[in-house]
């Protein structure tokens, strides 16, 4: 095992570790007696009421503290956040998404990571492959709980010709293992016409509905296929057929789930509706969303917030000229919110445009995919605006950069407009594209 960094980057102010007298530059060597090698293991040490650490500190000292913790986290960040490196991809998965980027973006946007820790801290799917027995029984031991889980197709054989790799046909018995030590699971099938679906896709959502309450919840989404697919498996896109078909199939299984178990449990993403031209659900069957971050129930969670925060427009003249960005498939969506605030403010003027993904190709249209430059190249002859309004899904996460490492500044300075980035969140979208915020 390499040997793990546990040198502290930062300590929280007012933390119990800045009390412990901890310090950023000290090495955190045990906990109770214990070395660790991962943030999952830390995690797990810690959560008592007293720990003892033993601390190398910066001048090279040993301290032993006795730190009365009352089950609350330390306050420390380390160097490396998962202290070990995380743990990439051995699949060869024939709808990958990073198989399929073009050439010349920042390598870390080609690391597949597939890592159970990332996983439970930061709601990563992980395929269950590339972990050996003993690191499947570790978990079990620390009882590191939910797990999301990549599961795509609970066929053994279906399941290794699709992930390219011969140990993946052992994902549903560790499903079972798990259930059966009290770990709960969220789950994800990427969805492929022809291969996963039909009585494929029922094969596996029965099986999955057999470990609930276990299986807390599964997401249907299709598979997205970029331009950059040459030398690759041949797969298709859904279309408004197939998306129909696969919704009929899903919401008569949803019904039989909702009376034999209490719930849905299996929810299609929004791209399945939209491109089905049929409405998503109301926000009550998505049953508190647990999927949201997989794109299934954005819309009808927004639309929701939406309908009560329109209400709350002032009834104030204003004097305001908004674009929006948005992905081609939620445009419609945008359109039409953007048109009741048109309505119910008077002076505001929102301009709407559908950024088609030039940069990726191919049948990409989710906002979350589309580039500074795709904005800059498609709004540049625009009448320009008070602000640029887009998701805060088209850049990194805790960083002002899209996808084709473009900035916020770039694109802010090549169309001479102030970018506003908005969460998916109907009571933002509404204050951000109105600029006052609403009394409740």
């Amino acid at each position: 095992m390499r040997k793990a960094d546990t040198t502290i980057k930062y300590v929280e102010p007012f933390s119990i570790a800045e009390e412990a007298g901890l310090e950023a530059g000290d090495k955190l060597v045990k906990i109770n007696g214990h070395e660790f090698h991962d943030i999952l293991e830390y995690r797990y040490l810690i959560s008592e009421y007293e720990i003892t650490i033993e601390v190398e500190k910066k001048d090279g000292a040993v301290e032993i503290i006795t730190i009365e913790s009352n089950y609350e986290d330390l306050g420390i960040e380390f160097r490396e956040g998962l202290i070990d490196k995380a743990q990439s991809c051995t699949n060869k998965c024939i709808f990958c998404f990073i198989d399929q980027l073009p050439k010349g973006m920042r390598e870390t946007v080609y690391f597949k990571d597939d890592d159970t820790r990332l996983s439970f801290l930061q709601g990563n799917y992980v395929t269950l492959t590339n972990m050996s027995d003993e690191e499947i029984d570790r978990l079990i031991a620390m009882h590191v709980s939910p797990i999301n889980v990549s599961v795509h197709t609970t066929n053994p054989e279906l399941r290794c010709k699709m992930l390219n790799n011969r140990f993946a046909g052992k994902c549903f018995e560790i499903m079972k293992k798990f259930k059966a030590n009290g770990i709960q699971m969220n789950c994800q099938i990427v969805l492929c016409p022809d291969i996963n679906d039909k009585s494929e896709l029922e094969r596996s959502l029965r099986d999955m509905a057999s470990l609930y309450p276990y299986v807390n919840s599964i997401s249907v989404v299709p598979v997205g296929l970029t331009a950059y697919r040459e030398g690759l498996y041949p797969l298709k896109p859904f279309n408004a057929e197939t998306s129909a078909e696969t919704i009929e199939q899903v919401e008569k299984i949803q019904n039989e789930f909702l009376e034999k178990l209490g719930t849905r449990l299996v929810y299609l993403s929004d791209e399945f509706y939209v491109n089905a031209g049929r409405e998503v659900p109301e926000a009550d069957s998505y049953e508190g969303f647990p999927q949201i971050e997989n794109g299934v129930g954005l819309m009808a969670s927004m639309q929701e917030e939406f309908d009560s925060a329109v209400k709350l427009i002032p009834d104030k003249k204003f004097s305001r000229h908004v674009v929006a960005a948005t992905g081609e498939i939620a445009y419609d969506f945008i359109k039409s919110l953007a048109e009741r605030i048109e309505k119910k403010a008077n002076g505001v003027k929102i301009d709407v445009y559908a950024i088609k993904n030039n940069f990726f190709g191919g049948g990409v249209t989710v906002s979350g995919l589309v580039t500074g430059g795709d904005i800059i190249a498609q709004l540049k002859d625009k009448p320009k605006g008070d602000i640029l309004a887009i998701p805060q899904s088209m850049l990194r996460d805790g960083e002002d950069i899209f996808l084709d490492d473009s900035t916020v500044d770039d694109v802010e300075k090549a169309l001479g407009m102030p970018i506003v980035p908005i969460m998916n969140d109907g009571y933002e979208f509404i204050e951000k594209l109105i600029g006052c915020e609403l009394e409740f």
